[in-house]
């Protein structure tokens, strides 16, 4: 807690993480001592720890619950729960879209560019349409490039066992084409606010070649602030204009990359716990602008 004594009709606001809490949010503690200074009964807490009391906070705000992708029945099971008992944000509904990245076909069929993406659920046989160039697969719970990987056309026996074993674990398998522009203009991650565009980030490529699948990763190499073009923010737009049932979003990241022809293709739709990349700028008004949009959403 960061709160030092405070008045009666502070704004209890949990800010909510996994446990242990890791060490490589940089975020939240920032987060924490801005909405603490700003009047705020801040707590951090863990989203499965049974003895916390949800209905006792004004707001719940998920932030770094990164390990919901191995556990993602009983994370959404919990988000519906934490959802009756106080103000969730993101909202429960959006949650369960978002845990499950088959919604880049939803996206897609709503017209908004994104990466062609195939899905091979547990029980079913595995198509790798890829006879030349490179290809991924990753799950389609996932989070931080964990068992994501990069193959070459002639790997697709290693790809296939890949799948194999993340059908033993119950996951949904995703392939996508590897888009080479990636290794020179990287991925563009658009974070959004309170509806409004907040600030962009470009990070280089993720996944090396020959990176096995089940290695650790660095899910945000090499990052930088980033200037979006008209045509990135309008991608951005049309996807979270996309997202069914147009929910109330206290924040969003649009991930782009470049398509075969250059365009911005939506790699990913973060609304459940992205980072905000709050150290890639130190002197804009995002912290500012984000404490006071969560003291308005606990008001």
């Amino acid at each position: 807690m960061y709160e030092e004594e405070p008045p009666c009709s502070a704004p209890r606001i949990a800010l909510v993480t996994r446990r242990p809490q890791p060490e490589y949010d940089h975020d939240l503690p920032v987060l924490a001592r801005a909405l603490g200074a700003a009047g705020a009964d801040v707590h951090l807490v863990g989203w499965d720890d049974p003895d916390v009391d949800w209905a006792g906070f004004d707001l719940a705000v998920i932030r770094s619950t990164w390990d919901y992708s191995w556990r993602t029945d009983e994370y959404v099971a919990w988000a519906e729960r934490c959802a009756r008992l106080t103000r969730l944000a993101n909202p429960a509904d959006v949650v369960r879209w978002n845990t499950d990245k088959r919604y880049l076909g939803e996206l897609a069929a709503a017209g908004v560019p994104t990466v062609p993406t195939s899905y091979c659920p547990p029980g079913t046989s595995p198509e790798l349409p890829y006879t030349e160039g490179e290809f991924v697969v990753k799950p389609a719970s996932g989070a931080g490039a964990r068992y994501a990987a990069r193959y070459r056309a002639d790997e697709r026996a290693t790809a296939l066992a890949q799948i194999e074993r993340m059908h033993e674990e119950g996951f949904t398998a995703m392939v996508q084409p590897y888009l080479r522009h990636i290794d020179v203009t990287g991925e563009r991650a658009l974070v959004y606010f309170g509806g409004q565009f907040l600030h962009a980030v470009q990070k280089g490529a993720v996944l090396e070649p020959g990176t096995a699948y089940d290695a650790v990763k660095m899910p945000h190499p090499d990052l930088r602030p980033w200037r979006p073009t008209e045509t990135e923010l309008d991608v951005a737009e049309r996807a979270l204009a996309a997202i069914p049932g147009s929910p109330e979003l206290l924040y969003a990241r649009v991930d782009l990359v470049d398509g075969p022809e250059g365009g911005p293709l939506v790699m990913e739709l973060e609304l459940v716990e992205p980072n905000l990349f709050f150290a890639v700028h130190p002197g804009s008004d995002s912290l500012s602008r984000v404490t006071e949009l969560i003291l308005k959403a606990a008001a």
